[in-house]
């Protein structure tokens, strides 16, 4: 068991690693980004990287407190489903109505690498392979139906 300095050190060093392997790569429009907080440009709307014993985690997450505008939203990516899955090449998980410790209701689209323990450093290549390749396939979606999904909610 790691203690909670030890803890934060670790996750500095794998996420300092995952930077640096994505340093080289910009978004689809050639923009330079911190890949760690991909800008969605809509609030409520966030792509959060997360690893643990159980795997790596890519989730798209829509929180919207409003539950008609989060339906709409949900709605008009259930349309785009294939052209993402298309873009990605993985149907990821698509689950909705998850609530969230805080008490919130979300919806999220997931891509999970279950084969990997972010407490293993021999696991850390697969792991940045694995989020690079997802977070730029993720990024070729996003970058062109953006607008559509911005427009929604303004």
């Amino acid at each position: 068991m790691l203690s909670k300095e030890e803890r934060r050190q670790y996750n500095q060093l794998f996420w300092d690693g995952f930077k640096k392997e994505m340093r080289r790569h910009n978004t689809q429009h050639r923009r330079a980004i911190n890949w760690l907080k991909y800008p969605t440009d809509i609030k409520h709307v966030y792509l959060r990287l997360h690893c643990d014993n159980t795997g790596a985690y890519l989730n798209f997450d829509v929180q919207f407190k409003d539950e008609g505008i989060r339906d709409i939203f949900w709605e008009q990516l259930t349309e785009l489903k294939q052209v993402m899955e298309n873009a990605t090449g993985d149907n990821g998980r698509w689950l909705r109505n998850q609530t969230a410790k805080e008490g919130f209701v979300f919806d999220r689209i997931q891509w999970v690498n279950p084969e990997v323990n972010y407490y293993s450093q021999e696991d850390w290549p697969v792991i940045f392979g694995f989020l690079k390749e997802r977070l730029l396939a993720f990024d070729l979606f996003y970058q062109e139906f953006k607008d559509v999904l911005i427009l929604l909610v303004d």
